[in-house]
C-alpha cells in the first residue's frame, strides 16, 4: 500500500489537534478531565474526513477485534510469538496492527495479556503506539470480558467484585452501579476502554449451561433495572459497556460455544421476557450491544443464528429498538456461528446483517480476506463499511481515545486495587449472600460453642486465576473471625463429584468438629456431591451448606439432613469472605433469590420463589 507524505501528515493532524484541544481545555480551567475530553472530542465531520482518507484495507481492518498472544506489544515470550505466527502470521500485537489494521484487541488471561496491572497498562500503551504509528493513525479499542463473579480476565491485585446474580440477590441498583463504576475506573486505568458486560440475558431456564449466575436473575424488570445501573456505572467510569447477548440467551439448554441453541419464545414472550433489559440498556445510553449465536424463529424464521440475521440486527435491534450504537458479534470462533458457513463467509454475513465489530475470528487471515473479497466484488459497499467505522470511531472518541489514548503507571497506582475499592467490594458483597434454609436456627454460628469447624467440598479454580481455593479461603476467613477452621478439598470445578475415598476422608475429618460447612457446585441428580452431604450429615455433626455457583443445589439436597443452606453465586474470594461473615453473624443475611428454585422431583412446582431469603 502506498501513501503520500502529505496524506499521512493530514491524517495525523486529527490526533494532534484533539490532543492540543484537550490540553487547552485543561489549561483554560475546565472543571474536570471529562469536560476536557468532551472539548477535545473530534466532530462527526472530522471523523468522516478521517474515514475518507483510509484505504479499503484500513477500513476492513477497523471492523475486526482480535486476540493476540503475549504480555508485550512488541516483545512477547517466544512461545507467544510462535502462537501468533501460527494463528495469524505475525509475531506480536504491533505486527498484527501494521498488517491487518485491526480496530481493536481483546485481552484474555490464557493469551497471557493480563499478568498484573502495570504489565497490562504497558501492553495497552504499546498497542496504542502501534495504532498511532500507522499511515492512518487511529487508536485501538481494547476490550475484555470482565463481568466479575465467575467471568473475569483481570485478577488480583485489581479489585474483584460480586457478579451479576449476586448483585441481583442484593437487589440494590446503587450497589450495582457502584460495582460497575469501580470496575470501569480500574479497566480504564489499565488502558481497557470496552468491557463486554453487563449480561442482559434473563435466566429463566435453570438448566442454562452458559449463562446461569452471569445473569442478574429471572425477573425481566429487575434485570432491566440492574442492567441500566451497570451501563451507567461502567460508562461513568470511562469504559464502553456492552449488553449481551442480543436478542436474549437466557432460555437455552445449549451452550453456543459448542452448539447452536434454539430459543422457542414467541414474539410476545420475547417482548415480555427478553427485550426489557436491552431496551433499558439503550435508554441508559449504552455504547455497544453484543449479538448471540442462536436461532430465534419468532424474530427470524430463516435457519441462521442471530449474529448473521438482518431481520434481528437491522430490523429489530436498529429499527424497532432504535439502537444506533456499535453492534459487536460474539466471538466468531464459537461453534454456534460456524456450523453452517465457512470462516471466510461468517464475517461477510455478519456485516450484511448489521454488525459493526467482528470479534475474534478463529482465522484472521481467512476472515479478513473474505471480507475484502466481498468488498472488491461489490457484495458489501465501501459506504456500508463507512457506516460501521463511523460508529466505531465515535465510540472511540466518546471514550477519550483520540484525546488521551495512553495510560500511566501513576493512573494504575492511583486507581487499581485501592483500599477504598477493595472495601467497597466487601461492602457490596455483604448484601448478596442468601440464606435459603435455617429451620432450627443453626446459623449464625457462635465461636463460643461451635468453634471447631471443618470446611469441606469442591474447589473450582479461581475464575481470574487469582485467589482460592474456596475451602481454604473460607476456612481462613472463619479462622480470622475467631473460629478454628480446617479445609478439606473433595473435588474441583472440572470434577466436582467426590470419589468414595474423598467422602470417607471428609467423614473422618468431621468427627469431633462442632460444625461442618460443605461447599457444592451445580449438583445434579446423579452427583456424588449428594452422597458427600448426606454422609457428613449422618455423622451427627451439624452441617451448613453453601452453594458456590447456581443456587439450585438445595433442591437436590433437601432430604440430606443439612441444618442450613446458603447461596454465594460465585466462589471468588470476595463472595466467600462475605459468606463467612454471614455464617458468623457479623453480617445479617440480606440476599434474596433472584431466580426461583423448583423441586427436583417435580420441576413444575416451586420450592423457593423469587424474592425468598431468610435473615436473623
Amino acid at each position: 500500500m502506498h501513501h503520500a507524505t502529505s496524506r499521512t501528515a493530514s491524517r495525523r493532524s486529527l490526533l494532534v489537534a484533539t490532543a492540543a484541544t484537550a490540553a487547552a481545555a485543561v489549561a483554560g480551567g475546565q472543571p474536570d478531565a471529562r469536560a476536557a475530553e468532551r472539548a477535545a472530542r473530534p466532530s462527526r465531520d472530522r471523523l468522516r474526513a478521517l474515514i475518507a482518507r483510509m484505504t479499503p484495507e484500513e477500513k476492513i481492518g477497523q471492523l475486526f477485534v482480535m486476540r493476540v498472544y503475549g504480555h508485550s506489544a512488541t516483545d512477547p515470550d517466544p512461545a507467544d510469538a510462535e502462537s501468533n505466527r501460527k494463528e495469524m502470521g505475525v509475531a506480536n500485537a504491533a505486527e498484527l496492527i501494521a498488517t491487518y489494521h485491526v480496530g481493536g484487541i481483546i485481552y484474555f488471561a490464557w493469551a497471557h495479556n493480563t499478568r498484573e496491572p502495570h504489565q497490562i497498562a504497558d501492553l495497552s500503551n504499546g498497542i496504542q503506539r502501534a495504532g498511532l504509528a500507522q499511515p492512518t493513525p487511529v487508536p485501538l479499542l481494547i476490550s475484555t470480558d470482565q463481568e466479575h463473579g465467575i467471568v473475569a480476565r483481570v485478577g488480583a491485585p485489581a479489585t474483584l467484585l460480586p457478579g451479576a446474580m449476586a448483585l441481583g440477590a442484593g437487589g440494590s441498583a446503587a450497589d450495582t452501579r457502584a460495582a460497575a463504576r469501580t470496575a470501569g475506573l480500574e479497566l480504564a486505568a489499565l488502558g481497557i476502554r470496552q468491557n463486554y458486560a453487563p449480561v442482559a440475558d434473563v435466566n429463566v431456564n435453570p438448566a442454562n449451561p452458559v449463562i446461569g449466575v452471569r445473569s442478574f436473575g429471572a425477573d425481566p424488570q429487575a434485570v432491566a433495572e440492574l442492567v441500566a445501573a451497570q451501563v451507567r456505572g461502567y460508562q461513568s467510569g470511562g469504559v464502553a459497556a456492552t449488553a449481551k447477548h442480543f436478542p436474549g440467551h437466557g432460555d437455552t439448554a445449549v451452550d453456543s460455544h459448542v452448539g447452536l441453541p434454539l430459543i422457542t419464545h414467541s414474539r410476545a414472550e420475547w417482548e415480555r421476557l427478553d427485550a426489557p433489559p436491552f431496551r433499558a440498556a439503550i435508554a441508559a445510553g449504552i455504547d455497544a450491544i453484543m449479538t448471540a449465536h442462536l436461532l430465534f424463529p419468532a424474530l427470524d424464521p430463516v435457519d441462521d443464528p442471530a449474529t448473521l440475521s438482518r431481520p434481528v440486527l437491522t430490523g429489530v435491534l436498529r429499527g424497532e429498538l432504535g439502537f444506533d450504537g456499535v453492534i459487536v458479534t460474539d466471538s466468531l470462533g464459537m461453534a454456534g456461528v460456524r456450523e453452517k458457513y465457512g470462516d471466510d463467509r461468517v464475517p461477510v454475513l455478519a456485516v450484511k446483517a448489521g454488525a459493526d465489530q467482528l470479534l475474534n475470528p478463529p482465522d484472521l487471515p481467512v476472515a479478513w480476506h473474505g471480507l475484502r473479497t466481498a468488498v472488491e466484488r461489490g457484495e458489501i459497499s465501501e459506504a456500508r463499511l463507512d457506516e460501521s467505522i463511523l460508529r466505531i470511531l465515535e465510540l472511540k472518541a466518546r471514550r477519550g481515545l483520540f484525546s488521551a489514548p495512553y495510560t500511566s503507571d501513576e493512573a494504575v497506582d492511583r486507581t487499581v486495587g485501592t483500599r477504598a475499592h477493595l472495601a467497597a467490594a466487601d461492602r457490596i458483597a455483604n448484601h448478596t449472600t442468601t440464606l435459603i434454609t435455617n429451620p432450627d436456627g443453626l446459623l449464625p454460628l457462635s465461636c463460643r460453642d461451635r468453634r471447631r469447624l471443618l470446611v469441606a467440598g469442591v474447589d473450582p479454580a479461581a475464575p481470574s486465576g487469582t485467589g482460592g481455593p474456596p475451602t481454604a479461603v473460607l476456612a481462613r476467613a472463619l479462622t480470622a473471625l475467631g473460629f478454628t477452621a480446617e479445609a478439606l478439598s473433595t473435588g474441583t470445578g472440572g470434577r466436582p463429584d467426590p470419589a468414595p475415598e474423598r467422602i470417607d476422608a471428609a467423614v473422618a475429618a468431621a468427627r469431633g468438629r462442632d460444625a461442618v460447612i460443605v461447599l457444592t457446585y451445580n449438583v445434579s441428580a446423579s452427583s456424588s456431591q449428594r452422597t458427600l452431604v448426606a454422609a457428613l450429615a449422618a455423622t451427627g455433626v451439624p452441617v451448613v451448606h453453601l452453594a458456590l455457583r447456581n443456587p439450585y443445589d438445595i433442591a437436590r439436597l433437601a432430604d440430606t439432613g443439612i441444618g442450613a443452606s446458603l447461596a454465594a453465586y460465585a466462589w471468588t474470594d470476595v463472595e466467600l469472605r462475605a459468606a463467612a461473615r454471614v455464617m458468623a453473624g457479623r453480617v445479617r443475611p440480606r440476599g434474596r433469590l433472584p431466580v426461583s428454585i423448583q423441586r427436583a422431583d417435580d420441576p413444575g412446582r416451586v420450592l423457593y420463589p423469587v424474592g425468598h431469603g431468610l435473615t436473623y
